[in-house]
């Protein structure tokens, strides 16, 4: 498997380790990259994670036969309409984003006849900075990456995307992007949604500084989440409203019963509700393709 030239849409982070990776691993020999920003584009290039700027989303899809869309999730549909005059039906195109259902709309209404060309994918991966000068073609090596098929996918493409993921060392499953959604809804999106209701409740009181200043390990590994990036973070709530609000709602219910033991003083009940989440804890280990 060797492709002759990427398209990268988005040369942050994601875009950028992509790049970087495929670079490695002997998988392509050319990589042409667009960001909305001149000047990101300019500096992968000069980091060498593209080889060429191409001056819009289409050019840089021009001649490529695999296409990675690295952008919040709220601009794919406006990427897909910006390049779909040039998507082949030999083409692959992925994308990386955390939701998947609203990401799949967007490629029906905007590719269209196309889409059978889009394999959506989300790499369990990520970091806590931004931007092209932290990419890293080790950022996907052993991480899961959920692939999200739809009818019209073509089987050649799903394929594909299987493969590359599989020789960049990442452990690749398949679901529905129903499925997706909900699942990344409870163990992600709303961990991120609480890290940063809890920072801002901190931060908001006069003596929050003060507060933050005797925070320690605990609180450090609680809130590690709350340092993403909130243009990203922003789309990805939003987009995946619905799901996130029904987790969110089941959250309140549980925090509300051991607030209620604890206005009650009723120990027992409480030390009970504590063992059976710290039981959970302690018996849960991360998928060793994800550490």
């Amino acid at each position: 498997m060797m492709f002759e030239q990427l398209g990268l849409i988005g040369c942050g982070l994601m875009g950028g380790s992509f790049a970087l990776a495929l670079k490695r691993a002997g998988l392509v020999k050319r990589v042409v990259g667009y960001s909305k920003s001149p000047s990101t584009t300019e500096r992968a290039r000069q980091l060498g994670v593209i080889d060429v700027e191409a001056p819009s989303a289409l050019l840089a899809v021009s001649g490529a036969d695999i296409v990675l869309i690295a952008v919040p999730v709220a601009a794919t549909e406006a990427t897909f309409k910006a390049i779909r005059h040039l998507v082949s039906p030999q083409m692959l195109i992925m994308d990386v984003g955390s939701t998947k259902r609203d990401v799949i709309d967007a490629g029906r209404r905007a590719l269209r006849d196309h889409i059978g060309s889009f394999v959506p994918a989300h790499p369990i991966a990520g970091k806590e900075v931004s931007g092209v000068e932290h990419a890293d073609p080790d950022l996907y090596a052993g991480k899961q990456v959920i692939l999200t098929p739809i009818e019209r996918t073509q089987p050649t493409q799903l394929q594909q995307a299987v493969d590359v993921w599989t020789a960049l060392g990442c452990r690749v499953q398949q679901m529905s992007p129903e499925a997706h959604d909900a699942a990344f809804a409870s163990v992600s999106h709303l961990p991120h949604l609480l890290a940063f209701a809890l920072m801002n409740s901190i931060t908001s009181q006069p003596q929050g500084k003060d507060f933050l200043s005797l925070a320690g390990p605990g609180f450090r590994d609680f809130t590690r989440i709350a340092a993403s990036d909130p243009h990203v973070w922003r789309d990805i709530l939003i987009s995946n409203r619905e799901e996130l609000l029904a987790q969110s709602k089941v959250f309140q219910r549980h925090l509300q019963a051991l607030e209620l033991m604890i206005s009650n003083g009723n120990g027992e009940a409480l030390e009970g509700l504590i063992d059976q989440a710290s039981r959970a804890r302690a018996g849960w280990s991360m998928n060793k393709f994800q550490k």
